[in-house]
């Protein structure tokens, strides 16, 4: 009766099973894994928020495949005013409720069923119900550590094959946190050129340098075919708003080509709501009282973190330059989820098991550097005295 791209396993894990039980026995936890920004007590301005959906041009229905053009010209102001990136055109942008229906945009236009689109590893869950509703084959390219994150090369090459369609970049990499830098965009170019691959860009926590600015976005990469996608959800913490994007560059022919589909995809669901459109410019807006908020927490935890972890020589955190997470290496005794799973139990603290995120290796821990920063200096204590 139903139809094999959801024949998916729906037995819960033994974390979640773990962590309802703990829950439901009133068990007070300390949630290191936390990253709903509703939840994490960082939020925007409630009235201004709320006065700007009292708009009576909401009542008007104005169907725009690719979204209203304010909105559109509000995601531009964005990028110039956050990026430095002038001359975006609002016609290369196309709004979607989230960056997951944007995937699914894209991937109906690239890819035939079964076509194949690499994915880097270790990285978020979400791309294989995402690739399984577009029949899309995934197939992973690591991404390996040596004092940072790097691509390899070699194997990504090694993995195409004649139904290569697409290349997915997460950046900054959730959670590893490492940015595609310079030299490497320019080698996925041409790897890009010369398989006729398109380039698929997540840049949801861009916004999110550990350092000083970020690097450059992927929407000024002209050389080759690429979809920039990203969204309020994590650029101004509001994941409930459902405002997100696709942004189409490269040679102009091919973009022409592209949008051109793009739009009747679009119009084919128009899901946009007039309401969050028209409210865009000021949600966009409140990144520049939510960011600063979100980057301090990011670097007060980084740095209670590095405090905690000088005196544990056996555990250490991965060299990270953005995003909103930490990667613990812990002793290897036992599988990452049960580690997670004892750490649970006996501190009553919830972290996430590097498996979850394909981590190749046990002995990895994902860590949440949006909590709260007393629950993170606390959870963390607790759970060093565990692992350590």
């Amino acid at each position: 009766m139903f139809s094999e791209r959801t024949n998916w396993q729906q037995t819960t894990n033994k974390l979640t099973r773990a962590l309802v039980k703990a829950r439901d026995a009133g068990k007070p936890l300390l949630d290191l894994s936390v990253s709903n920004p509703t939840e994490a007590g960082v939020l925007p301005d409630s009235n201004i928020l709320l006065e700007a959906f009292a708009n009576p041009a909401m009542m008007h229905y104005d169907p725009q495949p690719r979204g209203l053009l304010t909105a559109r010209q509000a995601v531009c102001n964005y990028y110039a005013e956050s990026h430095g990136v002038t001359g975006l055109d609002p016609e290369a942008v196309m709004l979607t409720t989230s960056t997951s229906e944007a995937y699914g945009y894209v991937f109906r236009l690239l890819c035939n069923a079964q076509d194949e689109v690499l994915v880097p590893k270790p990285s978020y869950p979400l791309f294989e119900f995402l690739a399984d509703l577009a029949d899309v084959k995934l197939v992973p390219y690591p991404l390996l550590y040596d004092h940072g994150w790097q691509i390899d090369f070699d194997s990504l090459e090694r993995a195409l094959t004649g139904r290569s369609r697409a290349m997915i970049l997460v950046h900054p990499n959730n959670p590893t946190g490492s940015y595609v830098a310079s030299s490497e965009r320019e080698t996925l170019n041409q790897i890009c050129q010369k398989h006729e691959l398109a380039l698929i860009v997540d840049e949801v926590f861009l916004d999110y340098s550990h350092e000083a600015k970020p690097p450059r976005s992927f929407v000024e990469n002209h050389e080759n075919l690429t979809f920039t996608l990203s969204g309020i959800s994590k650029i101004s913490a509001l994941p409930q708003m459902k405002f997100a994007w696709a942004i189409t560059t490269g040679p102009a022919e091919v973009v022409a080509q592209a949008s051109a589909r793009l739009e009747i995809i679009a119009d084919t669901f128009l899901s946009m709501n007039a309401p969050v459109q028209l409210a865009a410019p000021v949600l966009l807006e409140q990144r520049k009282v939510i960011q600063p908020k979100l980057l301090q927490r990011l670097r007060v935890n980084l740095a209670e973190l590095d405090r905690q972890l000088a005196p544990v020589p056996s555990c250490r955190r991965l060299l990270a330059d953005g995003g909103w997470y930490a990667v613990l290496r812990v002793p290897f005794i036992e599988s990452d989820e049960e580690l997670a799973i004892r750490i649970l139990e006996n501190a009553a603290v919830v972290v996430h098991p590097g498996h979850f995120y394909d981590f190749p290796n046990e002995g990895y821990l994902i860590l949440s550097l949006i909590t709260d920063p007393p629950v993170f200096r606390s959870g963390l204590m607790r759970l060093l005295k565990i692992v350590a």
